[in-house]
């Protein structure tokens, strides 16, 4: 057993690595909770034709990254690769598309069959974000606002850059389209196998490519930019006048794009250069095809997702740990005193440990391994009087207090503490 280690592509979070995640989780939950958005659950697997068909065939998370199984059923499951398919199609079934704004927020793992590295794992995870029913320009950026205001939250704004793009409307999309066809048809030669695949299929995908030979080819592709219809372009100047009023800065970069034909308008990337490669930390778009292909109404939609792993590396430090108060009772006469004062701790909402066995040197040695802030230390005399010695392990003070003010005297300890901090 002693040889087994965790899968290829995943990773245990424990200690410092499980309060960075926590950090990022809980930070994000706080400020979309000021958005007004609410924590959904969807399963970690799903039917596999709610990504099939949300993704698309040509995508490489459904040609080459899926973990697809038939279950014992015969039923074709999927892990899921992603979070915006399972909320759309949760909106779908529970029958929500008739309450609409839904303001949803999401965080857990996904699973995608990828080579592992730096900030790239196959079990990964995430915090999203959808607002599903408002079509106006001012939705996109309000949740493109809240991104933001996660990322200085947790203290790392400055390491990252929002670039944004249009994708425009579908006669914008229809007409550059045509457009890229012609283009990369005259370019054929030069195109990789890969792409010359999607020029038939999907010809928006050769612009995602990550191929040096296709990259070349990219470079002087058209411009969405060029075929903007005026109410596509009225949309596009409206969110980034409503961008610059909610004081978020950005960068556009044409070269944004989502392949599939449910997106429309927005798309922007959070970007950061300390993580190399993997340097995109937020991402989303406007997607307001999506929830009809879940066989739902036409329903307007724009989103992001971040991945936990790559926010939290870049975190400056991780939270610390929590520090609890330490309970020693010495011989058997002040045992059940201890437990009857651990749970006076535990029910003031005071983090609180006791030791199993050993003498007070080795306990004590425990306490300083927690890094406690204080040790209760309650012998038989002490019981018999009515009181415990709580010493101060940060300043090396000890002090006798009677038992049932320990709570009382160690909450006003910590908000002294709190003030002499400020």
């Amino acid at each position: 057993m002693s040889s087994l280690q965790p899968v290829r592509g995943t990773h245990d979070l424990i200690g410092e690595t499980q309060r960075r995640f926590a950090h990022v989780i809980e930070t994000a939950r706080r400020i979309t909770g000021l958005y007004g958005f609410d924590e959904w659950a969807t399963p970690i697997f799903e039917d596999t034709r709610v990504f099939k068909r949300t993704l698309g065939d040509t995508s490489d998370v459904v040609s080459k990254e899926m973990y697809t199984f038939e279950d014992r059923g015969g039923e074709s499951l999927t892990l899921r690769p992603e979070g915006t398919a399972s909320v759309c199609r949760a909106l779908v079934t529970n029958g929500l598309t008739q309450s609409l704004p839904q303001k949803v927020f999401y965080a857990g793992p996904m699973f995608r069959y990828e080579r592992p590295q730096k900030g790239r794992y196959r079990q990964f995870h995430q915090i999203g974000a959808e607002l599903l029913g408002p079509a106006e320009p001012l939705a996109d950026a309000e949740v493109i606002a809240m991104g933001r205001d996660i990322l200085q939250a947790l203290g790392i704004a400055r390491d990252t850059v929002l670039e944004l793009n249009t994708l425009g409307d579908i006669e914008s999309r229809t007409a550059w389209r045509a457009a890229l066809v012609t283009y990369f048809s005259e370019r054929r030669d030069e195109l990789s196998s890969e792409s010359l695949n999607r020029l038939e299929r999907n010809p928006l995908r050769i612009l995602d490519s990550k191929s040096p030979q296709d990259r070349a080819v990219v470079e002087d592709a058209p411009l969405i930019s060029g075929f903007l219809t005026p109410q596509a372009q009225a949309f596009w100047d409206d969110l980034r006048k409503t961008l610059d009023i909610l004081g978020v800065g950005f960068r556009e970069n044409p070269r944004i794009v989502r392949g599939l034909d449910y997106y429309s308008h927005t798309a922007f990337e959070f970007v950061t250069e300390r993580l190399g490669t993997q340097g995109t930390v937020l991402a989303g778009g406007r997607y307001d095809g999506l929830v009809s292909e879940m066989g739902g109404p036409q329903t307007p939609a724009i989103g992001w997702a971040g991945g936990i792993e790559r926010l939290s590396m870049l975190l400056e430090k991780a939270p610390a740990a929590p520090r609890p108060v330490m309970v020693v009772p010495m011989g058997e006469g002040a045992a059940a005193t201890g437990l009857t004062v651990l749970q006076a701790l535990r029910g003031a909402h005071i983090r609180a440990e006791t030791s199993y066995r050993g003498n007070l040197k080795r306990r004590m040695e425990r306490a300083n391994r927690l890094n406690a802030t204080h040790a209760i230390v309650i012998g038989e005399d002490e019981v018999a009087r009515g009181v415990v010695q709580v010493r101060d392990l940060d300043m090396g003070e000890q002090t006798e207090v009677a038992m049932d003010q320990v709570t009382t005297f160690l909450h006003g300890t910590f908000l002294h503490g709190l003030s002499q901090d400020a």
